[in-house]
């Protein structure tokens, strides 16, 4: 249950905040004296949250299935050869800025959340692809002849053997890749995506420091409950899987 509090208490921290800004109002007109609105209103912060999260949730799930098939495809007899081709593909996404790719996604796309989603798989797979590739090839040959000489088909050695045992690696390149992309979504705020970025792009256009310490401060709180999340997720892991390598 311990490993859990970390998370929960960021969360809550992170919703509180969100709901209450307004409440924090005489604090900000300090940092803004001159100003008489110092809290941003165009939207609510709970609203951009959720867009803001919904967004990197649909891009990590898609850039998840997409790198750990690829992974998967690349470590086995028949795709090795194309593991070069599969890598330079998922490299493309951070050769290129995000804001490049948005600057050719919206002629395209046109304004909005699709602009941003493209640019956030692509950015995401890099990391998920390497830890996929690195889990499934650091896995002991002597267990996979093992399990094999149990009995188990291929898929039955892949889902109850490598993904059990790679799996802690490959919520590590998940982890690294929704962190980045929690930072990375903001920019979809000069697109017309609606997200925490607002406010800071609200704020650097007029010149309002109250606007963009409101939005920085909520995109690093969900940053670290995020990666307070992962990891807990990656200490349950260990828990559940790290005695599975030396029973088969």
């Amino acid at each position: 249950m311990g490993i859990w509090l970390s998370p929960a208490l960021l969360t809550g921290l992170l919703l509180g905040l969100s709901a209450a800004m307004p409440v924090l109002e005489p604090l900000f007109q300090w940092v803004e004296p001159d100003r008489q609105r110092v809290i941003y209103d165009r939207d609510s912060f709970l609203f951009l949250l959720q867009n803001h999260m919904l967004l990197v949730a649909i891009s990590a799930a898609v850039a998840t299935v997409a790198a750990v098939a690829g992974g998967i495809f690349a470590t086995r007899e028949s795709g090795r050869d194309f593991l070069p081709l599969i890598s330079q593909v998922a490299s493309i996404g951070q050769t290129f800025p995000p804001v490049a790719v948005l600057a050719l996604a919206v002629p395209v796309l046109g304004f909005g959340e699709a602009p941003i989603l493209v640019a956030l798989i692509l950015y995401g797979l890099l990391p998920i692809l390497r830890n996929t590739l690195a889990g499934l090839e650091g896995i002991n040959q002597a267990v996979l002849e093992a399990a094999r000489g149990m009995g188990m088909s291929p898929f039955q050695v892949l889902m109850r053997v490598e993904l059990p045992l790679a799996g802690r690696v490959i919520v590590a390149g998940i982890r690294t890749s929704v962190t980045i992309n929690i930072a990375t979504a903001a920019i979809g705020s000069t697109i017309g995506a609606r997200t925490l970025g607002d406010p800071v792009i609200a704020g650097l256009v007029n010149g309002n420091t109250a606007y963009v310490l409101q939005g920085a401060i909520l995109i690093g709180l969900l940053a670290l409950a995020t990666d307070s999340l992962f990891e807990a997720l990656e200490r349950l892991w260990d828990r559940r899987f790290s005695g599975q390598e030396s029973t088969i």
